[in-house]
């Protein structure tokens, strides 16, 4: 069966990444993505905010497009240290990642400031990347799925559509760690998903589901044949062009 949405395979660099190795990366990404000339999949890198608009310039019409790692809700303020949807827009950034783990635990962001986050990303005409998943814990409580539909339901705003969103699911205990579920498992979790989207826009069908967690170019072919996995958000493959072009043509 043919697929009916465009895959999308995401870089987030995390705090990774001076310039110059930084730029390095990213001329050989784009050279990458030129020369293969893909038009059925996307490829997405996400750096540091302090090397978007470098990264942007240097990824001119190579087709490579480039995101933001976070967003505050607001559009501007006194809010020392955080940068605007806004601020990521005028940069030249076309996604946002919003919701993620690290945040999630790091900063205590809760599905509300996540959703405050989404909805501020389309305000400055971004393309949000929600993020979701469970600890090691729940897991191993069977909450997976309970978790995944909680988180869900509480950071997608209403008005999401196919257009206008992409989740993907990270389980926390994956990320880093050399683990990942089976592809049983991940096809299980993204069926969830989609079926709780259901509850939220009459476009789920159309939403792109990407897995991430330990995603490299050795699993990649195998998770993302999964059912209802659209794509990748990787994290540490992300910083080889190699790798990250492997998980690509894996696509």
């Amino acid at each position: 069966m043919a697929r009916t949405r465009r895959p999308l395979i995401a870089g987030n660099w995390k705090m990774n990444g001076l310039k110059a190795d930084a730029l390095a990366l990213a001329k050989d990404v784009a050279a990458g993505v030129q020369q293969a000339g893909w038009s059925d999949r996307e490829l997405l890198v996400c750096p540091p905010a302090t090397l978007v608009a470098a990264i942007v310039h240097v990824a001119g019409g190579s087709g490579l497009l480039v995101g933001g790692q976070n967003c505050h809700a607001k559009a501007n303020g006194a809010h020392t240290g955080d940068v605007s949807a806004e601020m990521l827009k005028d940069a030249g950034a076309s996604h946002v990642i919003v919701g993620h783990s690290e945040r999630r635990a790091d900063c205590g962001e809760t599905d509300a400031i996540v959703r405050a986050k989404a909805e501020a990303a389309w305000r400055a005409g971004l393309l949000p990347i929600v993020c979701i998943g469970e600890t090691l814990s729940e897991r191993e409580a069977g909450d997976t799925l309970s978790v995944l539909e909680t988180q869900l339901k509480g950071s997608v705003p209403p008005g999401a559509t196919a257009a206008n969103l992409v989740v993907a699911y990270e389980p926390v205990w994956a990320i880093g760690t050399g683990k990942t579920p089976t592809v049983a498992e991940v096809a299980a979790a993204h069926a969830h998903i989609r079926k709780v989207l259901g509850g939220l826009t009459s476009e789920a069908a159309g939403v792109r589901l990407l897995y991430g967690g330990s995603v490299k170019g050795s699993n990649a072919a195998e998770l993302l044949a999964a059912g209802d996995v659209d794509g990748a958000l990787v994290g540490g493959a992300s910083l080889n062009a190699a790798e990250f072009l492997a998980i690509a043509k894996a696509a």
